[in-house]
């Protein structure tokens, strides 16, 4: 393909509450066996996007290690190959990334080394399928100088998380607003754009010399009028990761068939790193019903409604209802939870009881499994 690919994965919200304390929203888990940054690298694979650019910064330690190797998502080549760059201190600057827009500009040499016509900029906190080479030519066909992906909500749903805006009857933007008080349509951008290369570097260089750092606020709104930017309408599944409630959700639409087979059974793929985990085994009284449960699990109470990530540990006369056990979870005999997400690598005693009345719980327990 003749672009390149960049994936903003620093950001952080605190809407996330407590989930964000551990991770980057880009390598929160998802449907069991998944990373939220594992969607858009796998589109990257799938549309032959062979040279990816991964730019992290908040809290970066797991995601770091999930890409430690590249071959997952067939990256382990001769030519491109995956790139992970963090703030670094120069001679000539020792910032943090200020934006998204700088966080760019502060990689401007990966832009300026290749020699691919177009850039391909995705965040890595979404959960969708889409082949870029349509989004390409759909760039191209509209002599656009900036195409952005959208998303018409359903009526009624709260947009004002997401960037809203208007298109006219060709889907040129004529109105784009981040994050609106009152939305005035439900059209929201998905936070995948599509720029020649050239074009970039010079917005992003005129950008920082205005102090200007946030790639919607100072390119894509100030520009509007100035610059041929389009919609490109997204008709398939597309999920964004901002909060608790939208993680939470996120993963249970994996519990619906559609949804489920959308993702793991219909081409393309979507790749994540493999670990070397024995298949989940379900012990005798065990009962599970409409939940995903990932290997390495053993299941020895009552599990509904909920996904089971790797290696957790279900213990006797358990009751687990509509929750998310995140990674090496160690839940003690005779627990109730009911409405909970589990933060991984936790230990819940045993005869414990916890149930979200009103909003989704999270359960962060630092207690010795090995003690109780």
């Amino acid at each position: 393909m003749r672009a390149i690919g960049i994936i903003l994965a620093g950001g952080h919200s605190n809407r996330m509450r407590e989930l964000a304390q551990k991770r980057a929203i880009s390598a929160m888990p998802i449907a069991g066996s998944y990373r939220s940054i594992d969607f858009a690298l796998s589109n990257m694979s799938n549309s032959h996007i062979q040279k990816v650019a991964v730019l992290t910064q908040y809290n970066a330690r797991s995601l770091n290690e999930h890409l430690s190797s590249s071959k997952w998502w067939d990256f382990g080549r001769k030519q491109g190959g995956l790139y992970v760059f963090t703030p670094i201190e120069t001679s000539e600057n020792s910032n943090w990334y200020r934006g998204t827009a700088d966080a760019i500009y502060q990689n401007l040499e990966f832009l300026k080394m290749s020699h691919e016509p177009y850039v391909v900029i995705a965040s890595g906190d979404c959960v969708y399928k889409l082949d870029y080479n349509k989004l390409l030519e759909y760039h191209i066909d509209k002599k656009s100088d900036i195409t952005v992906v959208v998303k018409e909500m359903p009526e009624g749903e709260n947009v004002d998380r997401y960037g809203v805006l208007k298109m006219n009857e060709e889907n040129r933007i004529e109105e784009f607003e981040e994050k609106p008080i009152v939305a005035k349509s439900n059209i929201v951008s998905c936070g995948i754009y599509v720029i020649r290369r050239r074009l970039l570097i010079e917005l992003i260089e005129k950008a920082n010399e205005e102090g200007r750092y946030d790639f919607v606020a100072d390119i894509l709104i100030r520009y509007k009028n100035m610059k041929r930017i389009f919609g490109f309408k997204l008709e398939s599944y597309w999920r964004n990761i901002a909060s608790v409630e939208d993680y939470y959700e996120t993963n249970m639409d994996f519990l619906k068939k559609d949804v489920r087979n959308y993702f793991f059974r219909e081409y393309p793929d979507v790749y994540s790193k493999v670990d070397d985990l024995p298949p989940a085994k379900y012990n005798v009284g065990a009962k599970v019903k409409n939940s995903l449960v990932s290997s390495g699990s053993i299941i020895n109470g009552t599990v509904e409604n909920s996904l089971i990530f790797k290696n957790v540990f279900v213990g006797n006369n358990c009751v687990v209802k509509n929750s998310i056990i995140l990674n090496d979870v160690y839940i003690g005999d005779n627990t109730y939870l009911e409405n909970c997400i589990v933060e991984s690598r936790d230990t819940i005693r045993a005869n414990s009881n916890y149930v979200g009345e009103g909003e989704i719980k999270i359960l962060i327990e630092q207690n010795d499994r090995y003690s109780i």
